[in-house]
């Protein structure tokens, strides 16, 4: 019964988080071989371009400028601190909270992108590329895409748990803490 529901959930959990991973890397991979670095190629011209860009920084360039040892050292620590705080968070959510879970995987498959790429190159692969009226937004990937969509799933999520003193609903049950 429960152990069968629960083990097709962690199956299809991983599998979106794989998905993630998975796009991200092909994606860029495409973009590696199809593309030289800084080349810009308008989809829609004036809002949309594909434009390859390699980011030594964090999200959006920040870092960009510090040395690559120092860089290497701080995403590698933040990244296993990410992925340590994200997996405990997934493994603490009430098994029926389908939405929270898929928030957390996808914010861990985008970590785990831009984690893979920092090993392989020591810098992050960008390229998707939006401006509006001339103003351009710092380039991004999939995988920046599935922390911040996550990152804003897990905002909304948070602002209405704390909305809901509701007599209705089942009152969750929690596992006697091992402290």
């Amino acid at each position: 019964g429960h152990s069968v529901s629960r083990g097709y959930r962690h199956t299809i959990l991983a599998g979106f988080g794989l998905f993630i991973v998975v796009l991200d890397q092909t994606t860029k991979i495409y973009i590696m071989q199809t593309m030289h670095l800084h080349e810009s190629i308008p989809i829609i011209p004036g809002v949309f371009n594909l434009t390859y860009i390699r980011n030594p920084g964090a999200a959006f360039g920040i870092f960009a400028s510090s040395s690559g040892a120092f860089r290497m050292v701080f995403f590698l620590l933040t990244s296993l601190f990410a992925l340590a705080l994200l997996g405990t968070i997934l493994y603490r959510l009430h098994p029926a909270d389908w939405w929270g879970q898929l928030t957390v995987v996808s914010i861990l498959g985008g970590a785990i992108g831009n984690l893979l790429d920092r090993l392989q190159y020591g810098e992050v692969v960008d390229f998707l590329d939006f401006s509006v009226k001339g103003y351009h937004w710092p380039a991004f990937n999939v995988a920046d895409s599935a922390i911040s969509l996550g990152v804003i799933s897990l905002l909304i999520l948070f602002a209405f748990e704390n909305k809901k003193p509701d007599p209705t609903s089942s009152p969750q049950e929690q596992p006697p803490s091992l402290s």
